[in-house]
């Protein structure tokens, strides 16, 4: 109990400077925090994948379309339970700045495969027996306002046109990484439109979906897939879900780096500023420690109280600057919901914040505790006026 008393008072004995090293701390946790959490977005399209899917598309480009009779083939694959054709549609809703993802899908096999996206059976019902019925997520439908029965019109940029669709289903995440942003509607519905007005375009689909009846032969039907289309005219790549998702993710790999670097950076930062604080303080303090020594207390004890101030101010910041960080990411998910649909804290996150308050007390003391305990009790009582 003296210990604990001795450290609070010692803690505050100098509040504007405790007040600032406190405010760095906080704000070098809520940094760290916020940037980790920005790392964790960019990865949550590839994390929230499944092992039980495989997407195949064309081995040249993904802007270059597979023929639908592709899937018949899949479909024949050992390994291989189900198959759902998709195309990214890419309209635009009353205003450019309006994005969100939309595609185009067969209705029963995607949902099927698709279990994550949760839909009510109503609402299911009357999305495949409406041709320009469309699913839309929760996220996005409170974004818009859109509620069952709504009309939504797309202005079409790759599939040019003015398409109106009906909301006929709002699902939901199955858990915090489900992306709860996204519009579906008919593939059938945009590939009859195209028989109409663009033949050539028809009968064509951007990606095939692939569900597999084992994931760990998720390697060996792939590898079977690709070796049908071998020579032909639009030969295919097949890949998990995840590795398909994690491509886009490779092509900003260098601003991921850039970010993961500065989030240490600002740490390593903030420990250098409390090293200095502690060392001050422990420089201050030396006539005391020597008379603490001279009545006994052991160096060890005398060093105790160095750590335990130095974690003190660590972790009461380091505590503030978590508890800032969820409504400072609720802000900045609020304002770059396009661009991140998936902006949540994850535990790693927290436990890395409290880890690294911990380190930077621990660190910052070593030095300080360390020339404590060698001070010879002469020396400190030499400094006395």
């Amino acid at each position: 109990m003296f210990f604990l008393k001795l450290t609070l008072r010692n803690i505050f004995r100098h509040k504007l400077r405790t007040g600032l090293t406190m405010l760095g701390i906080v704000v070098a946790v809520l940094s760290f925090g916020l940037l980790r959490t920005l790392v964790a977005a960019w990865y949550a399209g590839a994390e929230a994948t499944s092992s039980t899917r495989l997407i195949t598309r064309n081995a040249i480009s993904l802007v270059v379309s597979l023929p639908t009779h592709y899937k018949q083939k899949i479909r024949q694959v050992e390994g291989v339970s189900a198959v759902a054709g998709m195309n990214w549609f890419a309209g635009i809703y009353i205003d450019k700045k309006n994005f969100f993802p939309q595609f185009a899908v067969e209705g029963a096999p995607f949902l099927d495969m698709y279990p994550e996206y949760v839909l009510q059976p109503a609402e299911r019902t009357a999305f495949l027996h409406d041709r320009k019925g469309c699913v839309v997520g929760r996220k996005l439908a409170q974004t818009y306002g859109w509620k069952v029965g709504d009309v939504v019109p797309l202005k079409g940029t790759i599939f040019p046109g003015n398409w109106s669709f009906v909301v006929r289903g709002i699902y939901h995440g199955v858990d915090k990484k489900t992306d709860e942003s996204q519009f579906f509607f008919h593939w059938d519905y945009l590939n009859e439109t195209l028989k109409a007005t663009v033949p050539r375009r028809a009968n064509q689909v951007g990606i095939i979906v692939v569900g597999l009846k084992n994931s760990e032969r998720a390697a060996e039907v792939g590898r079977n897939i690709d070796k049908i289309f071998k020579n032909s005219l639009a030969e295919t790549l097949t890949e998990t879900e995840k590795a398909f998702q994690l491509s886009f993710v490779s092509m900003t790999e260098t601003i991921l780096i850039a970010v993961q670097i500065v989030s240490f950076l600002v740490i390593f930062i903030i420990m250098a500023v409390m090293a200095n604080t502690m060392a001050m303080t422990a420089r201050e303090r030396g006539p005391e420690y020597a008379t603490l020594k001279a009545l006994g207390f052991p160096p060890l004890r005398v060093a105790g109280l160095i750590f335990g101030e130095s974690l003190a101010i660590s972790l009461i910041g380091g505590g503030l600057g978590i508890l800032l960080t969820y409504p400072a990411a609720g802000l900045i998910a609020t304002e770059l919901a396009k661009f991140f649909p998936i902006f949540n804290v994850p535990r790693e996150v927290i436990t890395l914040g409290l880890a690294s308050a911990l380190l930077i007390g621990v660190v910052a003391a070593l030095v300080p505790a360390w020339r404590a305990m060698r001070q010879p009790i002469t020396e400190g009582l030499r400094s006395i006026a």
